[in-house]
């Protein structure tokens, strides 16, 4: 789950890392009172949206008197971004978020994330930074510090005094940003991130270390022990079809196709996007209805796969372990019937029950076909989307 900006340096103050005051506003009223409350007479005004590049999008803004922080607020609020992350249909910033300009005299780059090669967490620094990380590896890799640390959270002391040496960081300056660096990786831990990322860090000319943005997003599967953080799930930066399928505890993500699949396993889902690329289609989503779907629940995921305009066929592809071939028959016959239906719908069922679940298709009467195998159903919703 993503956090916006706000909702991340909320999150990093509970650990005690500096920041400039901020206040967030969803109305020019609300920016009007964050000016007056924070004694503005200059702010950086950014917008608030689940996507980067904000501020080539021109999602930020500077403020250079009160009343200019209300116009510039209620120009960014409302506004649509529309790039590589979020796709052609773009996300919407309902928010703003209103900070006290920061005097820099140097920036870096922190974060923390999960190295899946390694199985680890690891902390990743550069004095280089202000810039998307991806360029700096690329341009001046020896920029870069990846440093491994355990899982209690803690860093080292000889881990803090090489990150201290790493980034030119000497005195109080260092002691500052050992202790950032320290709560940094035990904010990532506790709260069950996936990443944690400060960009820019900042050295001002007073000699503060603070952390003038941050994005941080939390591994899912995690936030049931995350009761504080489930609550700043926002379902406007998702497309609705996503928002019903998290309601539902689906794994659904929109694509640009034409095929609809339904599948039980991320894995077996993938594989059938795959199979649908080399015959030359292009699959409309990502559904995977999990080892334990209902009828009604397979229903729901019709419902969703459905509600984009695109679809011309549907892919159903099950492979029966802990699923019962028979009940994804049942929840395809009911979704067929009780939404109507029109578009094609090709099923490849094997495992548990498997030929009971294709003597009920047989006694549906309805316009079902059946694939004995994953390319032959392929080939078959590839042909069906295109007319055939």
């Amino acid at each position: 789950m993503n956090l916006h900006e706000y909702q991340a340096k909320l999150v990093l103050q509970e650990y005690g890392i500096p920041m400039p005051a901020f206040a967030v506003a969803a109305t020019v009223e609300e920016a009007r009172k964050a000016a007056k409350d924070l004694k503005l007479e200059k702010a950086v005004i950014k917008i608030q949206v689940h996507a980067g590049g904000r501020g080539k999008a021109g999602g930020v803004k500077f403020a250079k008197s009160a009343s200019e922080i209300e116009t510039i607020a209620e120009s960014l609020i409302g506004m649509k971004v529309v790039n590589r992350q979020t796709g052609p249909e773009g996300v919407v910033a309902e928010k703003v978020i209103i900070t006290v300009p920061a005097d820099i005299a140097k920036e870096y780059y922190l974060s923390a994330l999960i190295d899946r090669n390694q199985a680890t967490p690891i902390l990743i620094a550069s004095p280089e930074g202000g810039m998307e990380i991806e360029e700096v590896a690329e341009k001046s890799p020896e920029k870069i510090l990846k440093m491994p640390f355990s899982f209690d959270g803690k860093l080292r002391s000889y881990q803090l005094i090489r990150l201290a040496k790493f980034m030119g960081w000497t005195g109080d300056t260092a002691k500052q940003g050992m202790t950032l660096a320290k709560n940094l990786a035990r904010c990532f831990i506790e709260k069950d991130a996936s990443l944690l990322e400060i960009n820019p860090l900042v050295l001002t000319s007073q000699g503060e270390i603070l952390a003038l943005d941050a994005k941080m997003s939390i591994d899912d599967n995690a936030l049931f022990r995350q009761s504080a953080i489930v609550k700043y799930f926002d379902s406007t930066q998702i497309s609705p079809q996503e928002a019903a399928a998290k309601e539902h505890d689906l794994a659904y993500i929109a694509m640009h196709g034409e095929i609809g699949c339904m599948v039980n396993g991320a894995g077996l889902a993938m594989a059938t996007m795959d199979i649908i690329q080399l015959h030359g289609g292009a699959p409309a989503n990502f559904l995977d209805v999990g080892g334990g779907a209902t009828k009604e629940k397979v229903s729901e995921g019709f419902r969703i796969i459905l509600s984009d305009p695109k679809v011309r066929a549907l892919l159903v592809n099950i492979f029966g372990g802990i699923m019962n071939c028979a009940t994804i028959a049942e929840g395809v016959i009911f979704a067929a019937k009780e939404l109507k239906i029109t578009v094609p719908i090709i099923v490849r069922l094997e495992g548990t029950n498997v030929q009971e679940g294709k003597r009920l298709f047989a006694e549906s009467h309805l316009k079902i076909s059946s694939a004995d195998s994953l390319e032959a159903a392929a080939e078959m919703a590839v042909q069906a989307a295109k007319g055939g």
